[in-house]
């Protein structure tokens, strides 16, 4: 009997080219009240492209929200309650006009 190594259980590595990005987005430091509001001004609260088309009462189509096919959709997300929760915690600001 020879034994030849089973190649199916092991997955080749995958080149994530989005991880520089990924890691840059993370590291970003909210500091400043003006760029933590240019911040939750830029990124918005929910997906912009989440559509529901309806004709007299009817719904037609219902288009999902494609912001989760965004590779950075997280890290923008994440950055986006960091400067949420620097201008709430930090600035003592009322942060109700962000929020959705």
């Amino acid at each position: 009997m020879s034994s030849s190594p089973d190649f199916s259980l092991h997955k080749p590595p995958r080149l994530d080219i989005w991880q520089p990005l990924r890691q840059w987005i993370d590291h970003i430091e909210v500091r400043d009240r003006q760029f933590a509001t240019f911040i939750c001004h830029l990124i918005p609260c929910q997906c912009p492209f989440e559509r529901t088309i309806t004709l007299f009462g009817r719904t037609l189509i219902k288009i999902p929200p494609l912001c989760k096919l965004n590779p950075l959709y997280n890290e923008l997300i994440a950055l986006r309650v960091r400067a949420l929760a620097f201008l709430s915690d930090i600035c003592h600001e009322d942060i109700t006009q962000y929020i959705c």
